[in-house]
């Protein structure tokens, strides 16, 4: 699966040039898979071995099962950069793996590969882990023959055709290739994935009614899928809404400026109150020095509003935040979702000529839905 990058996780290292995150609920499931093979599977499977002898098999089988799920990731990701795609990390979690891909994959065959490549690499290690089973023998031999069925079952639950997962994107590659419509097919598969999800959940439902195995396990993972496939949906209206929308069409020309030298009184009463926006460039004798924001003017105790300069509080103004009238809206939006900045200035020739916000891009995509 891929998608973007959990907040709550931290860098562990770098395999072929990417970021290996773990996100902090991936310790919550390592304890839990640790703590169950050490305390029922492993002792029922290899019952004449010392005690310790469990725990080192549970904590070896969790640590072998993340790497698996790293190397379903990594597989997706070494396909994604023979296509040129940049990717930005990989990310452990509660349900996996996530890797971010920068970018959409160009064309409906590198979908199809990138996709089925993570399966693949499962299928590839529950070969090699069975091969070890065939091998060994005591605790070793229950070790491998755990995570050959836990490669078997990962490679073919990926397979189910719920976008965003794997199989939800071998089924947007097929819609894409036929009809040509890379938004077209986004929306139909993700509203497949839909269906799975409430089928997983109401599965899982009924599971935990009539005392069936993993029911609540099954009504999280298909929340969680109904989440990820409304979001891929809702994405991909966005940016079909938007595709082919410059800056310059949707930008603020002219601008309500704050001058650095009032007080926040002031520019709360002259400015924010009178016309309702959440921030202001800051402008000193024509010279752009950042923007102010309500975020700003709420860090400040009210009764300092008086004396405080808008000058002493404004956010200044640094290049990145910048975005030419040229470019594609959809470029800015994610600029301003990346830097967590709710509206950024439009430069033409090192001149400010303009300012997007979100809520403005918000305003155009509610007028132009469908």
């Amino acid at each position: 699966m891929n998608g973007s990058t959990l907040r709550g996780a931290w860098k562990i290292g770098t395999v072929i040039g990417i970021p290996i995150r773990i996100h902090f609920s991936w310790l919550i499931v390592f304890g839990l898979i640790t703590w169950l093979l050490s305390s029922r599977y492993f002792p029922q499977v290899t019952p004449d071995l010392p005690f310790v002898s469990y725990w080192v098999s549970g904590i070896l089988a969790a640590l072998l099962l993340f790497a698996s799920v790293a190397f379903h990731e990594l597989s997706h990701s070494w396909v994604a950069k023979r296509y040129k795609l940049k990717i930005e990390s990989i990310t452990l979690f509660i349900f996996g793996g996530v890797a971010q891909l920068k970018g959409e994959p160009p064309h409906p065959r590198a979908e199809f590969w990138i996709a089925i490549a993570g399966p693949l690499s499962s299928f590839f290690l529950s070969a090699l882990f069975f091969f070890l089973t065939m091998n060994t023998a005591g605790g070793s031999k229950a070790l491998f023959a755990y995570l050959a069925r836990l490669n078997l079952i990962l490679g073919i639950f990926n397979l189910i055709p719920g976008f965003p997962m794997d199989g939800g994107r071998i089924l947007r590659s097929a819609i894409w290739g036929k009809k040509k419509d890379y938004f077209y097919a986004t929306q139909k598969a993700s509203s497949v994935g839909r269906g799975i999800a409430l089928f997983l959940i109401f599965f899982g439902l009924f599971s935990v009614f009539t005392g069936g195995p993993g029911g609540i396990w099954l009504m999280f993972i298909g929340w969680f899928l109904y989440s990820a496939a409304q979001a891929s949906y809702q994405q991909a209206t966005l940016q079909e809404i938007l595709s082919g929308i410059k800056v310059k069409d949707i930008m603020v020309r002219e601008m309500q400026t704050l001058d650095p030298t009032i007080s926040l009184d002031e520019a709360v009463d002259r400015y924010f109150l009178k016309y309702g926006y959440g921030g202001f460039p800051v402008l000193d004798r024509g010279k752009f020095l950042g923007i102010l924001t309500l975020k700003e003017v709420k860090n400040v105790p009210r009764e300092d509003w008086a004396r405080v300069k808008v000058s002493e509080v404004y956010v200044p103004h640094e290049s990145r935040w910048e975005v030419s009238p040229e470019a594609d809206v959809m470029k800015a939006l994610e600029l301003m979702i990346k830097e967590d900045k709710g509206r950024i200035i439009v430069t033409d020739r090192d001149q400010v000529v303009g300012l997007i916000t979100r809520n403005g891009i918000a305003r155009y995509v509610q007028l132009k839905g469908k």
